[in-house]
């Protein structure tokens, strides 16, 4: 798809802010990973999934994201993330956006630069999920 170069490009942009913040790095994955299972996304859970268990992540946490509510496996600042990755994600679900419960509890537990940062990654891989899924790209490709 090269006529998408420059939007692929800006997106790859966006990356690099994300993965220049202090939000931490698995923080992020299993950020990436949640949203990705979310929306069906199976060449970025794969990707993402291989990517957190290369830079350390345990098995546990990775099988468990699905259910992280449930597990015990996370830290109230990940557990934050994730809950706020999920209302972004499923704006649908929600006709007021994300709830304020949500937002507060984020921000109880990261600066506003870090907030940005959480925003920005949750809109990004909401957008490779798109992209990868209407291109039908397949997992471990």
């Amino acid at each position: 798809m090269r006529i998408g170069t420059a939007g692929y490009q800006g997106l790859l942009g966006v990356e690099e802010y994300v993965n220049g913040s202090d939000v931490p790095h698995s923080t992020l994955e299993l950020l990436r990973l949640r949203v990705s299972q979310i929306n069906g996304c199976g060449f970025c859970v794969d990707m993402h999934a291989r990517d957190a268990k290369k830079a350390g992540e345990s098995d546990e946490r990775l099988w468990s994201v699905a259910a992280w509510r449930e597990a015990p496996y996370y830290t109230d600042e990940e557990r934050a993330a994730l809950a706020l990755a999920e209302a972004a994600t499923r704006l649908s679900d929600n006709p007021a956006g994300v709830p304020d419960e949500i937002w507060d509890a984020a921000a109880d537990h990261y600066s506003e630069k870090q907030l940005a940062a959480l925003v920005m990654a949750i809109a990004a891989i909401n957008a490779w999920n798109r992209v990868n899924v209407t291109l039908r790209n397949p997992a471990g490709a």
